[in-house]
């Protein structure tokens, strides 16, 4: 979509996004959110470039794939990228082609913080010492810049040389610091980012003496700042490294936050979220409010489970696990949530809209990825009483 003006490009996401909406899931929000823009170039902070030695020219290419092709592209610089990185493109093309693994290093994946950067370099085989040197020279000469090693799957990812600067980005309006690794996920564009953010949560405008459950939530991107605002948070994600991350960021934040702004009590818990059911969502008890941040595939069982719930509503009460008179399940009044595929949004939202009682009160699109075609959106639900 590079020929289109940004803004251009915007409007057709907000068409797709409203099409997806009423074709798919029949569903119509009663306000069209002002788009979230940020930075139109400079802006991809995560990155997965292909490395390829072209033994016949005797060079080595860095760069995405062409479109449906397996051939690398001829990348020299890449608006896209921060700059600095864009200026590293030569460099690093230099780098690979003087090293002894040039053809068996397939991949650099890229990982930028507020503060430091990651180049995680793939390799087939293990380097010699004399590429080991390279790579750490490299980094001398680039402050500010890290290499860390996979041989293979993404739980062998190790920094080239210990102590390396930590990972991290802020989230200044809720005074918030988010350490990472560079495989863990974390959004590709952090200006729009925090914009995210302070929308869905005024949107999701929680308060102190309101329990929140956040669906797929990751490091905790959107539970550390709710836990600015709610009286009590519950974080649920499917990865058990980022459970555990998640909880470190926490202990590390509420020893951070400054007098006068605290975080509430949360939790997280690690399970698959694509398969959830109706025992389940009675056993993480009643919530307020929800935040719902799924991956491509949506948020289906979680939906279809709340569906579930919400029809036995209607005829009995429904208990949590704790069977108490006090632990009565209710669903959440509010539901927002933040999606990255339109069709997948569109078929849970026809589900809460038309089966669970909700409303779809707001929903507009968020432009993470300038100048692709991908959809990011955040719709809000209320529930109808």
């Amino acid at each position: 979509m590079q020929h289109l003006h940004p803004g251009a490009q915007v409007a057709v996401k907000q068409r797709a996004m409203e099409d997806s909406l009423w074709h798919l899931g029949k569903v119509k929000a009663d306000m069209v959110l002002r788009p979230i823009e940020g930075p139109a170039w400079a802006y991809r902070y995560r990155a997965r470039l292909s490395v390829r030695f072209v033994r016949k020219k005797a060079t080595v290419l860095i760069g995405f794939h062409e479109r449906k092709s397996s051939y690398v592209a001829d990348m020299q610089r890449c608006p896209v990228l921060p700059t600095f990185v864009s200026d590293l493109l030569m460099p690093l093309r230099a780098l690979i082609g003087a090293m002894d693994a040039k053809e068996t290093c397939p991949q650099i994946e890229l990982a930028c913080g507020d503060t430091a950067c990651a180049l995680v370099l793939r390799h087939l085989e293990a380097l010699s010492a004399a590429d080991l040197l390279r790579l750490s020279e490299f980094a001398r000469e680039h402050p500010g810049l890290q290499w860390w090693l996979q041989a293979k799957g993404p739980e062998t990812v190790q920094p080239l040389d210990a102590g390396a600067a930590v990972l991290s980005y802020s989230l200044p309006e809720f005074g918030i610091t988010m350490p990472f690794r560079p495989t863990d996920f974390t959004q590709v564009n952090p200006f729009i980012n925090r914009l995210l953010v302070a929308r869905a949560l005024r949107l999701l405008d929680a308060g102190k003496g309101e329990r929140v459950i956040d669906w797929f939530c990751g490091l905790g991107n959107f539970t550390l700042p709710i836990a600015t605002q709610a009286g009590a948070v519950l974080g649920i994600e499917g990865s058990e490294d980022l459970v555990a991350r998640s909880r470190q960021n926490y202990q590390q934040n509420k020893a951070q936050q400054s007098a006068g702004r605290s975080l509430c009590p949360t939790q997280f818990v690690a399970r698959n979220l694509f398969e959830m059911t109706p025992e389940l969502l009675l056993g993480d008890g009643p919530a307020d409010k929800w935040l719902i941040d799924p991956p491509r595939e949506g948020a289906f069982a979680l939906v279809k489970a709340l569906v579930d719930l919400r029809q036995r509503e209607q005829t009995s009460q429904v208990e949590t696990a704790s069977g108490s008179a006090a632990a009565v399940w209710t669903a959440p009044r509010r539901i927002v949530y933040v999606s990255c595929n339109p069709a997948t949004l569109a078929r849970d939202a026809g589900l809460l809209v038309h089966q669970a009682g909700y409303r779809c009160l707001a929903a507009g699109v968020v432009n993470m990825f300038a100048h692709t075609a991908h959809v990011e959106s955040l719709a809000v639900f209320d529930l109808e009483h």
